[in-house]
């Protein structure tokens, strides 16, 4: 069974490779602030002007090799010019897909650590231990007798040897290669070192694609026609972009929703383009936009520096941060913090500072049963932008690593990228002021970590606001923890071996933030935890069949609450109705929870509720309750994987029938109708389906649902037959709806169903 599983994994990651992506809002990761990789999926629809390029690269690719060794075609340029974009134009074109069975696409950026990049192309195995050996001999059994693509994105690397060592790995063993490499890179040395051949060097947009990309961005669809005046100066504006995509984009972005002619004038003649541009300056686009920003927002950008480029972001995580470190407005009537933060992130987005990261809509759903994807998104940055980040902030961020030698005393934000830097004399007598310190990486040797270990952080730094020392083998944490009176956010996810909470705990009086899941061993929530008067968010992972009863007076506040992994938990804790201001929650992996919807009837505040592999819960409720008028105000409700579904909770949803605007079903493979009550959800504007094979038909006059404005059928072979557009019986019923997404490949559907099974065994 073990060898099927990784089969299976292995058949999963190859459809996550070749399935273009949705826009997905669900599709964060908790686990992690940032993974080291970009996308390989583009809308091929938001590219102007690279049709010439890819077709060059593409014959590129169909060339013979000479020779044993990969042949390796360089794309090289100045930063923002599309050579990601043109690599994954090429990469999702149908012809490269036939081409070459096997697509893997890494991205590589400053670090080229050849373990790592093992690691990342055998990633569907298990290999997380191996030695760097035995990752060579797994990725040569791995390609043996494939021809494949490899796309290695962003690479910095000039040390020869290093690459000389990947590339002999990827030797054919026999006769000439047939396999290819992709680089982009910004340096000319890099393709130099890397390829035999001349780089090749996308030129920038001409003047005409420049404009009509631009208006793309800087207006919506077909509105620029009211405005000619305003055409005319974008003319003259973009003129200034020297054709690279990602200036005109920003500029686009810039002037979004702006119609007024001075806003477009002071644009065009702002002091910034006088200014000389040297080489590896920040493009004057980009000083442009943050210039145009709320100062509240500039200050938010500063946070993004503290990680290392093209990381992918957590939104809970980033806003929760900006939160501890009080750089969020005050809410409006009928607002909490994180709606501000939410505003910020999409503030950000609409000016192309920052991008959400898409997923394969059926990739996502086949894994979403391994890590929890809760109701956030992830987003990426350019790291142009992130240049521009470091750049204005450095004095108030600065990432640790093993070539600082000081840090200046007015750092007020640190990152340690290997926790023994924590050592260091300089960072306990210099850094008295510092707000923020979060530890990304453990040393591989490192199998426990004493609590001593943690002191710098907790007696040096008294002004702490964030610590994040998620991944850390901690068994404990120091007693003097309690001395940090301002601390708001907490982060000891995937703290392996954590068994208990110091006493003085509940002296975190500010604490607002607080994350105990995955692989901690807690056996109990201590009761520290609930005199945390302040705390709103609270994510657990314990080892008990009950959790205390929650007292009267204890986590008023709390807002989003995540039960997580909690393999003995039975029920939910007494108390439940204490808990007036909770708008989320969360039960993820928690195979014996058995919550009644009874347990939900107080939480009037309730908006999101989200239950995933959770195996015993079907929702189901007596006939007593059935009476019980339920007044709830849910405005998302999601399930997955929920094996003993075979209905949906009448007393649950109906009760919400006038605030749910959103309801996601995956993988209930009992489940075979939709009940036709779910028509009096007058208020439902989306509706997704993953994986229900055994779901026939949607209810019957769903035209009913005027709100319903997106509704996705992913996986669900009977749905995509019936409502197949312009061919299915049913279609004309569905045919009214905004956007309609109905994906279904009967060639994998074996692959999924093999690991439903194969998760269940």
């Amino acid at each position: 069974m073990a060898h099927k599983i990784k089969d299976i994994n292995r058949r999963l990651g190859e459809l996550a490779t070749e399935w273009n992506s949705f826009d997905l809002r669900q599709c964060s990761d908790n686990r992690h602030v940032f993974r080291r990789e970009t996308l390989s999926s583009v809308d091929s629809s938001d590219v102007i002007g690279r049709d010439e390029d890819k077709e060059k690269i593409i014959n590129m690719l169909r060339k013979p090799s000479k020779d044993r060794n990969v042949p390796v075609i360089p794309i090289a340029g100045l930063g923002g010019l599309g050579k990601t974009t043109l690599a994954q134009l090429v990469y999702n074109d149908d012809r490269v897909i036939t081409l070459f069975p096997l697509k893997i696409w890494i991205c590589v950026s400053e670090e080229f650590d050849l373990s790592r990049l093992l690691k990342l192309i055998i990633q569907s195995v298990k290999c997380d231990d191996l030695p760097l050996n035995a990752l060579q001999d797994r990725l040569r059994s791995l390609l043996n007798d494939k021809k494949f693509l490899l796309v290695l994105d962003d690479v910095w690397n000039e040390n020869q040897a290093k690459w000389v060592q990947l590339r002999n790995l990827l030797r054919s063993k026999d006769g000439l290669s047939q396999n290819k490499i992709i680089v982009t890179t910004r340096s000319l040395k890099v393709a130099s070192i890397m390829s035999s051949i001349p780089p090749y060097g996308p030129k920038g947009l001409s003047l005409e694609n420049c404009l009509t990309l631009f208006t793309k961005w800087a207006f919506n669809d077909g509105e620029e026609r009211h405005y000619p005046n305003l055409i005319r100066i974008g003319k003259e504006i973009v003129k200034k972009s020297k054709g690279i995509p990602l200036a005109v984009i920003t500029l686009g972005s810039l002037l979004f929703k702006k119609t007024n002619e001075s806003d477009w004038i002071s644009i065009k003649e702002s002091e910034i383009w006088r200014l000389e541009q040297k080489e590896n300056d920040i493009l004057p686009e980009l000083k442009l936009s943050y210039n145009h920003l709320p100062s509240s927002l500039q200050r938010c950008l500063a946070f993004f520096s503290l990680y290392k480029k093209d990381a992918i972001y957590n939104s809970n995580e980033v806003i929760r941060l900006w939160m501890a470190n009080g750089l969020l407005e005050h809410p409006k009537r009928k607002q909490e913090w994180e709606d501000v933060g939410e505003q910020y992130l999409e503030e950000l987005l609409s000016r192309c500072l920052i991008q959400k990261v898409t997923s394969s809509p059926l990739y996502f759903a086949l894994k979403l049963h391994v890590r929890d994807r809760g109701l956030y998104f992830t987003f990426k940055m350019h790291d142009l932008v992130h240049d521009l980040a470091s750049d204005v902030f450095q004095k108030e961020c600065e990432i640790v690593n093993s070539q600082t030698k000081m840090v200046d005393e007015k750092v007020r934000h640190l990152s340690f990228y290997d926790e023994k830097l924590l050592e260091v004399p300089w960072v306990s007598k210099n850094l008295k002021k510092v707000r923020t310190v979060i530890i990304h990486d453990v040393s591989k040797e490192s199998k426990t970590i004493h609590k001593s270990l943690i002191n710098p952080c907790v007696s040096n730094f008294k002004y702490l606001r964030a610590l994040k020392l998620r991944y850390l083998p901690l068994t404990t944490l120091p007693n003097s923890i309690g001395a940090l009176k301002h601390l708001k956010d907490l982060d000891l996810s995937q703290c392996q071996g954590l068994q208990e909470l110091p006493r003085s705990f509940y002296k975190l009086r500010s604490l607002q933030s607080l994350n105990l899941e995955e692989d901690t061993d807690l056996k109990q929530l201590p009761d520290s935890v609930q005199r945390l008067i302040e705390i709103t968010h609270l994510e657990i992972t314990i080892k008990a069949k009950h959790l205390k009863e929650i007292r009267a007076g204890c986590w008023t506040s709390l807002q989003y609450l995540k039960l997580h992994s909690c393999s003995k938990l039975e029920c939910l804790p007494e108390g439940m109705q204490y808990l007036k201001s909770l708008r989320t929650l969360v039960l993820f992996d928690c195979a014996k929870l058995v919550p009644s919807p009874r347990s939900l009837k107080f939480l009037s505040k309730l908006e999101n509720l989200k239950i995933n592999s959770c195996r015993r819960i079907n929702l189901e409720m007596e006939p007593e309750e059935e009476k019980d008028d339920l007044q709830l105000s849910l405005k998302t409700f999601s399930l997955f994987q929920l094996r003993a579904l075979r209905d949906l909770p009448r007393l649950l949803l109906q009760g919400s029938s006038s605030t749910l605007q959103q309801i996601q079903i995956t993988w209930c493979r009992q489940l075979s109708v939709l009940p036709a009550w779910l028509l009096n959800l007058t208020s439902l504007q989306e509706l997704r389906v993953d994986i229900c094979r055994n779901l026939s038909a949607l209810p019957e006059g769903i035209g009913r649902l005027t709100n319903l404005r997106q509704l996705t059928m992913v996986g669900c072979p009977q749905l995509s037959k019936r409502y197949r557009q312009n061919e299915g019986e049913d279609w004309h019923k569905i045919a009214h709806i905004q956007k309609v997404h109905i994906y279904h490949d009967p060639a994998n559907e074996e692959a999924s169903t093999d690991a439903e099974y194969a998760d269940e065994d």
